[in-house]
């Protein structure tokens, strides 16, 4: 595993890992929920050996990365998250970078770069569709029933119930979203040491709840929940990558959505893979990857 790096910006103090050639081009890859930067650890040799220097960041909220003060929201609202990726480039005095994201982290990803599009020059999303983060969306009744959980965890029931065994909520939710027996025992308890963070239940917690509508806002993100409501169009080049089991967002949650994109645009199903494509399929997503920017530089 690669060492773990500290770097303080406005709110966090935001524990990464970098690695790949010091001369390389940057890229930003953040992860998602239930999950920390372990996610990207079979993707991260192929980039590298492609000539990428990354940055793989602990949320806020997950594994080391810790808030600066006491008095901050511990708000879980995507702006939020996409604010911190922007502010971590900021403090690591990066130019122009990709930003790589899953799960939450896509939603990041895509949240930054329509907010900031003179400072990303790609973005790449897995299992997640630009355009559907807002709660009054439509849902077809499978995805409805995928999303039991954000529902579960509006009610104090659901609550309690994940405050009370948040990693075993965690491990369901990996079982349930990816073929039988595609993960590790190892694997998920390696990962599971991120949820001891003081601030993950919390995080998580207001994340989906705010997510539709059931948790206030941290103010100091009204202005970008205001931009992104609409989902603004995105200029840069974007990927995406879905699994076509993807227990938790079905791939119809990111098909026909071309017109959110000016830019170029690809989408890629990984066929029998689940939530997880760079842990079920890092080959694979690592070369869609290195072909995407390299064909679009």
């Amino acid at each position: 595993m690669t060492a773990i790096s500290h770097i303080s910006t406005p709110l966090l103090d935001i524990a990464y890992e970098e690695a790949g050639p010091r001369s390389g081009r940057p890229v930003i890859l953040l992860h998602g929920w239930p999950d920390d930067a372990r996610t990207w650890d079979r993707v991260l040799p192929s980039l590298h050996g492609a000539g990428l220097r990354t940055f793989s960041p602990y949320l806020r909220g997950f594994g080391p990365t810790r808030f600066r003060s006491a008095a901050t929201p511990r708000s879980g609202q995507l702006t939020a998250l996409a604010q911190d990726a922007l502010d971590l480039a900021t403090a690591l005095g990066l130019g122009k970078f990709v930003i790589l994201g899953h799960d939450w982290g896509a939603r990041a990803a895509y949240i930054a770069t329509a907010i900031a599009p003179e400072r990303i020059s790609h973005c790449v999303s897995l299992s997640v569709g630009w355009g559907t983060n807002h709660s009054d969306q439509a849902l077809s009744l499978r995805q409805a029933r995928n999303y039991w959980y954000h529902w579960f965890m509006a009610l104090e029931r659901g609550a309690e119930a994940f405050r009370r065994d948040g990693e075993g909520f965690a491990r369901l939710m990996w079982d349930s979203w990816g073929p039988q027996g595609w993960y590790s025992q190892a694997e998920f308890a390696a990962t599971a040491r991120s949820f001891a963070n003081p601030d993950w239940t919390q995080i998580v917690l207001h994340s989906y709840r705010h997510r539709w509508g059931n948790a206030e806002g941290d103010p100091a993100y009204d202005p970008l929940e205001i931009r992104v409501r609409s989902a603004p169009v995105i200029q840069v080049p974007t990927l995406v990558i879905h699994g076509a089991v993807d227990g938790s967002n079905d791939q119809a949650m990111s098909a026909g959505r071309e017109g959110v994109f000016s830019g170029p645009y690809r989408r890629f199903v990984l066929d029998g893979v689940g939530h997880f494509p760079s842990r079920e399929v890092p080959e694979p997503v690592a070369k869609a990857v290195i072909e995407f920017l390299e064909h679009h530089r």
